[in-house]
């Protein structure tokens, strides 16, 4: 466990975590409501940090305790095993935790999803992907808002932003950056052949008060319009929708998520910030930072998952990782693919 000590730094988390605890009884600390909302994140997540890593030693202590008791004829062999299992999984689950070490990663996110090649075909797999998002992040405890959605002409949606509020869900789901191929036997067939489809997923941080980012108002450039909602709603009977283009970098943000074009202005503003704030990010990779860009082509050459649903595998093709029942991961068990991208990631 020393080891693990030093790489979450364990001691002075502890020292942070006293300060900032000192920092929150002064009665002078809410007099800068920004400031105090930090400070408390900030404490928030050193205690995290801590207390994972108290879970891990009790699980390694306990099972070193039990072999003990084992030697002395007072644990049996199976209550050691179990002890070893349940240490080796929480040393696994700490290990994986410690990828996600960059500033960003502990932020929520926004995660946009695009149809590609295939027409009808791709928009239905947009939509699948959008359900496959939403139950993970419902699974994981996560907040959900839709920002923005436009549907597929017959069927599905052509591009979908969804708001996952929580912490580590950039984190968790950076890795999804890319291009997502669907491989079935296509309803949408009268002749019943197999089609390939293909749509892009794009996953920036979505920044909060801890980060500054300085939108110039005279650089933007602001339209409106109806929502695209199903029809009868008083959100398209108003021009209610909002599209902001950022002159500068020339990043274009819709939200029509609210009934009030002041709210939806609000929204496509965070929208932005956040795109912005992933621009740089990204700008300390070179590969991420072609995902971010959009120069990713929704085609064979950049996918980076498989989800071939009449044979009944889905494959990541950067890690290998790949399991024989695709209904559980499009019903949002996403778990073990972010893992295992996360962990080569890190290597």
């Amino acid at each position: 466990m020393v080891c693990l000590n030093n790489i979450f730094d364990v001691g002075k988390r502890l020292l942070e975590i006293e300060e900032k605890e000192q920092l929150s009884l002064d009665p002078n600390f809410w007099n800068d409501p920004k400031r105090a909302e930090i400070v408390l994140k900030e404490l928030k997540s050193h205690k995290n940090w801590v207390d994972q890593y108290n879970v891990c030693e009790n699980a390694v202590g306990e099972a070193e305790i039990l072999e003990e008791f084992r030697r002395d004829g007072e644990s049996t062999q199976e209550e050691v095993d179990a002890a070893y299992e349940k240490a080796v999984a929480a040393l696994e689950d700490l290990e994986f935790r410690s990828t996600l070490n960059r500033p960003e990663d502990e932020l929520g996110c926004i995660l946009e999803i695009n149809s590609g090649a295939g027409g009808t075909e791709s928009d239905d797999w947009s939509s699948m992907l959008y359900r496959m998002y939403l139950m993970w992040a419902e699974k994981s405890g996560y907040k959900v808002s839709e920002l923005n959605r436009v549907d597929g002409s017959v069927a599905g949606l052509k591009s979908a932003e969804l708001e996952i509020k929580g912490d580590f869900a950039y984190g968790m789901l950076k890795g999804e950056n890319g291009v997502h191929r669907l491989v079935r036997v296509s309803p949408f067939n009268s002749q019943g052949k197999r089609m390939t489809s293909f749509s892009s997923v794009f996953v920036h941080p979505l920044v909060d008060d801890s980060i500054e980012i300085d939108v110039n108002p005279a650089d933007l450039d602001w339209d409106t319009f109806r929502a695209s909602g199903a029809g009868g709603q008083h959100v398209n009977k108003t021009e209610s929708a909002v599209r902001v283009r950022h002159l500068p970098s020339g990043l274009v943000v819709e939200c029509q998520k609210e009934r009030s074009q002041h709210l939806n202005k609000e929204i496509a503003i965070k929208m932005l910030k956040s795109k912005l704030y992933a621009l740089e990010v990204e700008k300390q990779a070179a590969e991420r930072q072609k995902v971010e860009a959009g120069k990713m082509k929704n085609e064979w050459g950049s996918q980076i998952r498989s989800y071939v649903l009449d044979d009944r595998w889905v494959k990541d093709l950067r890690s290998g990782y790949k399991v024989h029942n695709p209904d559980k991961v499009l019903d949002g068990e996403l778990d073990e693919f972010l893992k295992a991208f996360l962990m080569i990631k890190d290597k």
